[in-house]
């Protein structure tokens, strides 16, 4: 994962694409993890594939140009929704504007000029933080990303887990209710129904509705406009129902990483995302539910980590990391 000695003395640097939903984000990325710089487009702008690849190239092309990186850019690597690593597509539309699949690192490697390679975005952050952040060094780790979703990249013995088709580590997606909420993938009580920002603020609805007669400052807003930094601004403010919510939100989700230590045996797990940020309201009843419900042959062995990538640069770092890997 780490980048040549060789290949950064002639070509010190690489370009990392995050395509989101809404926004592009990329950066020029040298092999220590320094954001060169950065720049973005907006990702529903075309409805047309190749009028947004224009636009990607030609504003890339700007800002490697501005500073001084013509010719020396190794690779490109790009963290995209269903992005696949062994096919090089996106694979299903999943909040892209695009008819998919899109065959994405042919059509970059041609417009660029330059070997390409993607994954996931959850997946690329994981690259990002094996090769950038706190899981340096690390050979058997899990990433957890806690975000609008909730995604994950696996990593055992060094490697990235892709599975037989490039599509393994969807954890977001593992059942950890039966029967329970109806998730956008299909299927009823999977993990990001309860553990991403949207299922935080869900929570808080139904508390608020099962708990009527209890006072609490969400009540101050509309239910439907609830979001998860307003069940966090009401749990710092003291507020019992949001306070519960993040217990609750914690608790399963540490029950759900006991269950996926079970499968890799992970040194750790490092935890990204907005919901990362709420401290110890999340992480206290997270890692209290994780020691007690591990095997005994895991308890007080695996770390519970907190990214260490700095937040605004973290899509171009962990997409950026692929780049040294492209062919």
């Amino acid at each position: 994962m780490s980048p040549n000695t060789t290949t950064t003395v002639t070509k010190p640097y690489v370009l990392g694409i995050d395509i989101g939903g809404t926004n592009t984000v990329f950066g020029i990325v040298d092999a220590r993890g320094t954001v060169i710089a950065s720049s973005s487009i907006k990702t529903g702008k075309h409805d047309n594939f190749e009028d947004y690849i224009n636009e990607l190239h030609e504003k890339a092309s700007a800002l490697i140009k501005a500073h001084d990186a013509e010719g020396k850019i190794y690779g490109i690597g790009i963290g995209a929704p269903n992005g696949n690593y062994y096919t090089g597509r996106i694979e299903t539309q999943v909040n892209l504007p695009w008819p998919c699949p899109i065959e994405l690192t042919k059509i970059v490697t041609e417009k660029f000029g330059v070997p390409s390679a993607v994954t996931n975005d959850a997946n690329a952050a994981a690259i990002g933080e094996m090769t950038y952040g706190v899981a340096r060094g690390m050979k058997d780790f899990i990433m957890i990303t806690l975000g609008t979703g909730v995604g994950s990249g696996v990593v055992v013995n060094g490697s990235m887990v892709y599975g037989a088709d490039g599509m393994a580590g969807e954890l977001g997606h593992v059942i950890v209710r039966r029967n329970g909420r109806q998730c956008g993938c299909t299927r009823c009580g999977c993990l990001e129904t309860y553990c991403s920002a949207t299922g935080v603020a869900r929570t808080a609805r139904e508390f608020l509705e099962a708990r009527k007669d209890e006072p609490s400052l969400l009540r101050n807003m509309p239910m439907e406009d609830i979001t998860s930094k307003d069940v966090y601004d009401a749990a710092i403010a003291n507020d019992k129902i949001a306070k519960d919510v993040f217990e609750f939100t914690g608790r399963i989700l540490g029950e759900a990483l006991a269950d996926f230590a079970s499968f890799t045996s992970p040194e750790a797990f490092v935890i990204f995302g907005g919901l990362a940020k709420s401290g110890e309201l999340i992480m206290r009843p997270l890692r209290d539910a994780f020691e007690r419900n591990n095997m005994p042959m895991h308890k007080g062995k695996i770390k519970i980590l907190l990214s260490e990538l700095k937040e605004s640069d973290a899509a171009v770092l962990g997409a950026s990391a692929l780049g040294w890997e492209a062919k």
